[in-house]
């Protein structure tokens, strides 16, 4: 079994790149299999080494995920690279274990409107499936770590703000738990939230659930994004996710950017003297192939435009 704790060291800042996933899932152009692999080397040379590489989805309606099982095959064997795929359902779960990452993330929402959208079905019907699908690795030996998203933790697009508090996700992340969960990922999904908001939520989890490596998934569709990576990590996250260049966004979201700029975001911890053991000037060749392999899909980030300060 994935040992949880080489995953996400408690002593060590994990940001974790997604663009392969979250930033590839609406792009009407994305990279060859050659191009993604290069993608994931380049990642690693500037330090990276949590990435999310894709979905288990039907290859028919996202052919950028089709050759997923490549990757994972190939970044496994890359030394100290961990890898984690995302899935919606059972079916997904098993392609999953059967593809040997380290880590499968599940998804519900936090909102029952956005959940139906997406997944096509109640939340407790999708918590009842994941607790099926996690407990498929019950006799794995190298069985991955099963770690649950909450989308929609601060609001959803199309029930409203409102229509999410706190407790809501507080509850699902219980029931994620007691389904077998091991690690909880908090995503506002559509940038709704502020730090106030995510100090809450950061403090109402700790007292709840302790010892439960939390993490969280931020995007920038209201210009916030990096300031709620802040208050997270103010307040002890260590575990964040962000795409290189921004990528991303949300079918359900319509004009929403993707995800916080994962080199902005390097920056960010670097200033607040926290040690990623990464190089953000280094992650300007993965721009570069981003640039060539996808030349039309819009990209963000001002590390990129600025650079280091001058020593």
């Amino acid at each position: 079994m994935t040992d949880l704790t080489d995953l996400y060291p408690a002593d060590r800042i994990v940001l974790r790149e997604v663009g392969l996933r979250d930033g590839l899932q609406m792009v009407r152009q994305f990279p060859s299999t050659h191009q993604k692999q290069r993608w994931i080397e380049l990642a690693r040379d500037a330090g990276v080494r949590n990435f999310e590489v894709g979905s288990y989805l039907p290859a028919q309606r996202y052919p950028q995920f089709a050759d997923i099982e490549d990757i994972v095959s190939a970044g496994m064997d890359k030394p100290g690279i961990r890898l984690s795929t995302l899935v919606l359902n059972k079916r997904g779960a098993m392609r999953a274990l059967e593809g040997g990452a380290h880590e499968i993330m599940f998804v519900v929402s936090a909102s029952e409107a956005h959940n139906l959208a997406n997944a096509n079905r109640s939340r407790s019907d999708t918590l009842r499936e994941i607790e099926e699908a996690i407990a498929l690795r019950k006799d794995m030996v190298d069985a991955p770590v099963a770690a649950v998203a909450i989308a929609m933790s601060f609001g959803c697009s199309i029930a409203g703000k409102s229509a999410v508090e706190p407790k809501d996700v507080l509850d699902i992340a219980g029931r994620a738990l007691e389904a077998g969960a091991q690690v909880i990922n908090i995503a506002d999904t559509v940038g709704y939230g502020g730090p106030t908001e995510v100090r809450t939520i950061v403090r109402q989890f700790r007292s709840a659930f302790r010892d439960v490596p939390l993490a969280f998934h931020f995007h920038d569709t209201r210009g916030v994004g990096l300031a709620n990576a802040a208050a997270a990590l103010e307040e002890g996250v260590t575990i964040l996710d962000a795409s290189i260049g921004g990528l991303g966004g949300c079918p359900f979201a319509p004009g929403a950017t993707g995800n916080i700029v994962f080199e902005d975001l390097v920056f960010l911890a670097h200033t607040m003297g926290l040690d990623t053991g990464i190089d953000p000037t280094r992650l300007m060749d993965v721009r570069q192939l981003i640039d060539v392999a996808m030349p039309n899909e819009q990209t963000y980030g001002q590390f990129r435009r600025a650079g280091l300060p001058k020593a």
